[in-house]
């Protein structure tokens, strides 16, 4: 958030947004624009809602049931296009970049939170050891889940890292692109500008 440095009156369209963290966040940091939180499943909006509610935002936050890969917005709608912790779901990350770029105005904000992969030996061969085989296994024994936890892995081992995302993020259209690793790399924030006319 901090990065995103989100102006007072700011809209925004937050994907995927599950229980709505980051929407919540972007609504406070704008105070008084118009903030979409969008997402498939209806339950994870339903958990969002209530959350909205008992903030008081219920009047600045608008749940969406759609699709990342289609939003049902207009071009050059929104300062801000968020996505966090869900790139690695969808079905092509290429296209759910593209639209969130469409729907943003000229000179408006494209950001992805997400899992990455760390670059620096050794922390990187004891992370995917400890994410290969100790996480799945902690899963199994304490949330009583192991598929989930062994799918969380699986979905990185494909997922580009973030010198690779920045590239897609530019090979889109968008201008000024930063990735910011975090914790070692485990995590990388990226943002990309949508172009100005004049550009």
């Amino acid at each position: 958030m901090n990065k995103m440095n989100v102006k007072p009156g700011s809209t925004a369209i937050d994907l995927c947004c599950g229980t709505c963290d980051w929407t919540i966040d972007l609504a406070r940091d704008s105070r008084t624009g118009q903030m979409v939180g969008l997402d498939f499943s209806q339950n994870m909006l339903d958990h969002g809602a209530f959350k909205i509610r008992e903030q008081g935002l219920d009047k600045q936050i608008t749940l969406v049931r759609g699709n990342a890969m289609q939003l049902p917005y207009e071009d050059n709608t929104f300062d801000y296009a968020t996505i966090g912790l869900a790139l690695r779901n969808v079905p092509d990350l290429v296209t759910v970049i593209e639209e969130m770029q469409r729907v943003v105005k000229p000179g408006g904000m494209v950001v992805s939170l997400e899992l990455s992969k760390p670059t620096w030996q050794p922390f990187k061969g004891l992370y995917y050891f400890y994410f290969q085989n100790i996480l799945p296994l902690l899963g199994k024994l304490v949330a009583k889940r192991y598929e989930q936890y062994k799918w969380l892995p699986e979905s990185l081992i494909h997922f580009p890292d973030h010198k690779q995302l920045a590239d897609i993020f530019r090979k889109t259209g968008l201008n000024h692109v930063k990735a910011y690793p975090l914790s070692g790399g485990i995590a990388a924030l990226h943002i990309g500008i949508k172009k100005q006319e004049s550009e």
